[in-house]
């Protein structure tokens, strides 16, 4: 990657119920011999430091965790969350890096972004965003897939909290008032799973989780 990428630290989001999987983690299903999981963190490992907000007995140990409150409060509180560990962990980067921890693909999207933040074409944005095409004229935006001014997000997340609106928000809300810049990426590579056709779709077979916990290994 080109030496002025800018820094960045990395917060991924693996907490939510998976209702559609049946309850299944989706962190712990496997694809390629790796858990979705350990496919988000490699997909960060750029990063100066990663949280992961969601259970910790499905967190590997030397990564920062975090859980929102109350649990399963939604994506803003979760990004929220993670801030703050990030915060107090002494993180300071430019950028944060989100991303939903159910994207397999996500490492090719990733790189994408980052060669656009440093060839500078993005400079001006606070929220630089993965978008793929499907068929609209817009086409599919993934804000869990982006790059965002990590002050900017901050202060997102703030004024969501001081209108009661941070609990069950949307990551959308966040959005609201970010100016967004939108990256095209391979269209695979934020194909995420929310249920199981979406799992067969990408080769991920029922029953084919990590059986460590989810917790990635170091291959």
């Amino acid at each position: 990657m080109e030496s002025n990428m800018p820094s960045f630290d990395a917060l991924i989001l693996a907490g939510g119920r998976s209702a559609r999987l049946g309850g299944v983690p989706k962190q712990t299903l496997q694809f390629q011999g790796a858990s979705l999981l350990a496919r988000s963190l490699a997909a960060a490992a750029a990063a100066r430091r990663i949280v992961v907000v969601g259970p910790p007995g499905l967190i590997p140990e030397g990564i920062l965790s975090c859980r929102e409150q109350p649990e399963f409060a939604g994506p803003a509180a979760a990004i929220a969350a993670g801030l703050d560990t990030l915060a107090g962990a002494g993180a300071g980067s430019d950028y944060t890096l989100v991303l939903a921890c159910d994207m397999p693909l996500v490492t090719d999207a990733v790189s994408v972004l980052q060669a656009s933040l440093a060839a500078g074409k993005r400079t001006g944005a606070e929220a630089v965003l993965a978008r793929t095409e499907d068929g609209t004229p817009a086409g599919r935006i993934q804000p869990l897939a982006g790059f965002y001014r990590t002050g900017a997000l901050k202060k997102a997340a703030q004024d969501l909290a001081s209108r009661g609106a941070l609990i069950n928000g949307s990551v959308r809300s966040l959005l609201a008032s970010l100016d967004v810049q939108l990256v095209s990426v391979p269209a695979a590579s934020t194909a995420d799973v929310d249920t199981w056709d979406d799992a067969a779709a990408l080769g991920i077979a029922a029953g084919n989780q990590d059986k460590d916990h989810g917790r990635p290994g170091r291959s």
